[in-house]
């Protein structure tokens, strides 16, 4: 499976989410590959602890180079090899593959042409081919990497593979608005994707949302509160529901969600178990919601009748 994952906004945690997910997919022992298509900003080396890709790698060798044509092939990193941070080295057992391709340091967006995609089609269906999960990190908003998804997923090569949609907001007012429109307004991927060649109900059927930084009231996060306040945040979170059902962002079509925690706010990062129980840096609730993000993503039940 192809999982693209994007967001109409930055600073959705989108890139971080993708990444705890992509690492205890493979713990969970599938074979897991994450590209970095945020070509303005590859920031997924940084989130992987991989300080060598940190913003991009170096040389012209990354996804940047080999889609525009300067390389054969983009360079592959083995993130157990890669990773550091002791409690991942080596991998635990049981763990599969993880590797990662990442962007080009000092790359940014470009148009797409012919060659672009026929390069893009032959190199994501050889992954398809190789890793049980294939996740494709966007640039936010209607990016050229969004236009470039569409495109190859649309050719008759890639038909075949299962290509799903993965849109990240957080929640707040702003963001389901912003993701709605990504997903469904004028220039959204449905619509765009139609125009490009894919059918549309298959299409808007492959689209889920992932909901971040979502507050609990009922959490010991808001135990100080003053009574107003609780009341008030207890109000908004209703407004929110019912504005998310309004914009077709509501439950029925939500895949996950994940609480608003320390962690996630002030360093993007991998979170492990001993974030939780030994250093308790983070909390309990965002282990087990990424922990069952990563367990819906691969089941096909997850996805349909949504």
């Amino acid at each position: 499976m192809i999982l693209f994952a994007t967001s109409d906004k930055g600073g959705t945690g989108r890139s971080v989410t993708s990444c705890n997910v992509a690492l205890r997919c493979a713990l969970q022992g599938h074979d897991v590959c994450y590209l970095d298509f945020d070509f303005g900003s590859p920031t997924a080396g940084a989130i992987f602890h991989v300080d060598s890709a940190a913003r991009g790698i170096t040389g012209g060798r990354g996804l940047h180079s080999y889609l525009e044509g300067s390389v054969s092939a983009p360079v592959e990193l083995d993130l157990w090899r890669h990773i550091e941070r002791a409690e991942l080295r080596p991998p635990p057992a049981g763990a599969a593959r993880l590797v990662l391709l990442p962007g080009d340091e000092g790359g940014g967006e470009f148009p797409i042409d012919d060659e672009m995609i026929d390069r893009c089609q032959r190199l994501l269906r050889r992954l398809a081919e190789e890793f049980e999960l294939v996740i494709v990190d966007l640039s936010a908003g209607r990016s050229y990497a969004l236009q470039l998804a569409l495109e190859v997923t649309a050719r008759p090569a890639l038909r075949a593979v299962t290509t799903r949609w993965l849109v990240f907001h957080r929640w707040t007012r702003q963001h389901i608005i912003a993701a709605a429109g990504l997903a469904y307004g004028d220039h959204g991927i449905v619509a765009t994707g139609v125009d490009k060649g894919h059918v549309r109900d298959q299409l808007d059927d492959s689209v889920r949302f992932v909901r971040t930084a979502v507050p609990a009231p009922e959490s010991s996060q808001f135990a100080g509160l003053l009574p107003t306040q609780a009341a008030w945040l207890q109000e908004t979170d209703a407004e929110l529901q019912k504005l998310a059902a309004r914009r077709r962002v509501g439950r029925s079509v939500l895949l996950g969600s994940v609480p608003l925690d320390p962690v996630l706010q002030w360093r993007e990062q991998l979170i492990l178990d001993s974030d939780v129980r030994t250093l308790q840096i983070a909390n309990k609730e965002t282990n087990a919601a990424l922990d069952a993000l990563a367990e819906d993503v691969l089941n096909d039940d997850s996805w349909e009748g949504l």
